[in-house]
């Protein structure tokens, strides 16, 4: 054999060996399966902190890792479009549009809702008025001069701007006299330093804060508002998940991972009793409710 047809030979192996390894890779099974591995999920910013909660227990009961990225609703939306990220957190479904996209690519997204979430409207403590009308909100959007000097948004491109812009049937915020942040905990702050000023957050915001961010809420009133009724309704956990505030709305995780993997897993946690448990006791509504163990005891213990 000459010394040429010798390098051809141990060439073409050199071809089918990183061939074989490339397959072999592609091919692997993947890395996460239902209860165990690791997976990214993208969150709605406003929903983030009953999101936290649920991940918490969710990875201390299996082998579990996941990474919370919060983002808002927009970038969340196009990063699930682009295949960037396969598990996101929404409080919406996905339009018809966005479907389409999935449908194109043979992904049929899987939807699981999993709790009622609710706006709030926040005003400083300081200030007397703890009421507030919707139509009220929604002109001064629409660019009426009224009794709000001005509405503060934690993102552009949140569900909070998105969910109010369509209630107004505009497509974007004003130019003048509407404020925004990145973060929730930004427009908690800035209300409990300021006086006048309305701010719009997630309640999950509200009913569970982080240690560091107490002070600023107890330095905050979360207001009752008026819809098509004729009464004011306060945030509660009951009238949220009844739907009678005016603001409800329902979460949902949406799975386009397209196997069995943690993005399954989870939603069927967050879904489940336990994971309905950790909504009831955060002080949102679940999505049903969980059932309760009831001991009956034939007889009566007394102390001796």
């Amino acid at each position: 054999m000459n010394k040429k047809i010798k390098i051809l030979l141990i060439f073409s192996v050199l071809i089918l060996v990183i061939a074989y390894a490339c397959n072999k890779k592609n091919n692997e099974p993947n890395s996460d399966t239902i209860l165990e591995g690791k997976t990214e999920i993208l969150v709605d910013e406003t929903l983030l902190p009953i999101v936290e909660d649920q991940a918490i227990v969710f990875e201390s009961q299996y082998k579990a890792k996941l990474t919370l990225i919060p983002k808002s609703e927009k970038e969340s939306v196009i990063a699930l479009s682009k295949q960037e990220a396969r598990v996101i957190v929404l409080s919406r479904e996905l339009n018809k549009e966005e479907k389409s996209i999935f449908n194109q690519k043979k992904i049929i997204p899987k939807t699981t809702p999993f709790a009622i979430d609710a706006i709030a409207f926040i005003r400083n403590k300081k200030s007397n008025d703890t009421l507030i009308d919707l139509k009220q909100v929604i002109d001064y959007l629409k660019g009426s001069k009224n009794g709000i000097k001005g509405l503060v948004f934690d993102n552009p491109n949140s569900s909070s701007v998105r969910y109010l812009c369509q209630l107004a049937g505009i497509k974007s915020l004003p130019e003048e006299g509407v404020f925004s942040f990145n973060t929730n905990d930004e427009v908690i702050k800035h209300i409990a330093q300021n006086e006048g000023l309305i701010g719009i957050v997630g309640l999950n915001w509200l009913s569970q804060p982080k240690e560091a961010m107490k002070q600023f809420v107890d330095n905050v009133t979360i207001l009752s508002v008026k819809g098509n009724g004729k009464d004011y309704v306060y945030p509660s956990q009951e009238t949220v998940g009844t739907r009678e505030y005016p603001l409800a709305r329902v979460l949902y995780i949406i799975n386009c991972q397209g196997y069995d993997g943690l993005g399954m897993g989870f939603a069927s946690f967050i879904a489940g009793e336990i994971g309905q448990r950790i909504i009831l006791q955060s002080g949102l509504a679940p999505i049903r409710e969980p059932s309760r163990d009831i001991r009956i005891r034939n007889q009566i213990e007394t102390k001796k």
